[in-house]
């Protein structure tokens, strides 16, 4: 019987343990009312900020226990002297010491096939007190250099933090990556100096998660046009040199709505994904990671 070359064996048990299949799992499936047509998650110190588009564009605040979300009696409402001006939240970037930044898709006609894409930067300590935009926005800048849609979250590329954003259509979607401290100061994205890198993605992105600790870029996406769940796990800085995606993994749910949102708990292996629909609009889903 041949000998195996030790070498050659390592070798492939690298690459076995490199591209193990990322596994998810539906737990258990929840409903939470009064967010409307919930759009994202977004997890921040622990706390847990829920976001929609209600009579008016608005956030509420909860905290983990066990498999369940419970409502701390915080609604935030992103409007001005009771004018909506953020109507539908696309998406929270959130990193302590840089702005903050909130997404939104203004319709610009009744039927509702033309938007336009704005990202928002927000006071936010201020906003968490007064629960209002009222004097706590800073900058609306139009986002034009998406083709369809923003979606703000920040990810960290070789030691810098960018704001992330990706579109959602079906035809050469983008994930881009905006210098934060020029975005704050922009009235557009196409502006010089805000737009780092971008490369090419899949479509029907709704909403972006970033795992720090592994550099991968989750894209929270549906497999059709507003319809069926989609992760999909990509090595961010690989996509970056390469120009587009390069896919670790994907997970199809086998969920029929629309996903939004999605964001990991305190535990790696758990996650919270949300979705516009009125009832059943909250899901646990445990996660079997390989080695990335």
């Amino acid at each position: 019987m041949k000998t195996l070359n030790p070498v050659l064996v390592l070798i492939v048990m690298f690459f076995v343990a490199r591209y193990s299949k990322t596994e998810g799992k539906i737990a258990k499936t929840i409903t939470l009312d009064s967010l409307g047509a919930c759009q994202g998650i977004s997890k921040q110190s622990g706390h847990y900020f829920l976001y929609g588009d209600r009579e008016v564009g608005i956030m509420r605040e909860y905290k983990l226990q066990k498999d369940s979300l419970i409502y701390e009696h915080k609604e935030y409402k992103f409007t001005i002297k009771g004018k909506n001006v953020i109507k539908h939240p696309t998406g929270i970037a959130y990193h302590k010491g840089l702005p903050t930044f909130v997404g939104n898709s203004v319709k610009q006609n009744a039927a509702g096939t033309l938007w336009k894409a704005e990202i928002n930067c927000i006071n936010w300590s201020v906003f968490l007190k007064s629960r209002k935009l009222d004097s706590n926005l800073i900058k609306t800048i139009e986002d034009d250099a998406c083709i369809q849609g923003t979606r703000p979250e920040y990810v960290n590329y070789k030691g810098n933090w960018y704001v992330a954003t990706a579109d959602y259509g079906n035809k050469a979607n983008e994930v881009r990556l905006y210098n934060p401290e020029a975005l704050s100061k922009a009235n557009k994205t196409s502006e010089k100096g805000v737009l780092f890198k971008k490369f090419t993605c899949s479509p029907w992105v709704q909403n972006l998660h970033y795992i720090a600790d592994k550099g991968i870029l989750v894209l929270i996406q549906n497999q059709i046009e507003g319809r069926k769940w989609r992760f999909t796990f990509i090595d961010l800085e690989k996509s970056l040199t390469k120009g587009q995606e390069v896919v670790l993994n994907v997970i199809d749910a086998d969920k029929q709505d629309e996903l939004e949102g999605f964001t990991f708990t305190d535990k790696a292996n758990k996650g919270i994904a949300v979705s516009s629909s009125r009832k059943n609009n909250i899901s646990f889903i445990d996660f079997a990671f390989g080695s990335y």
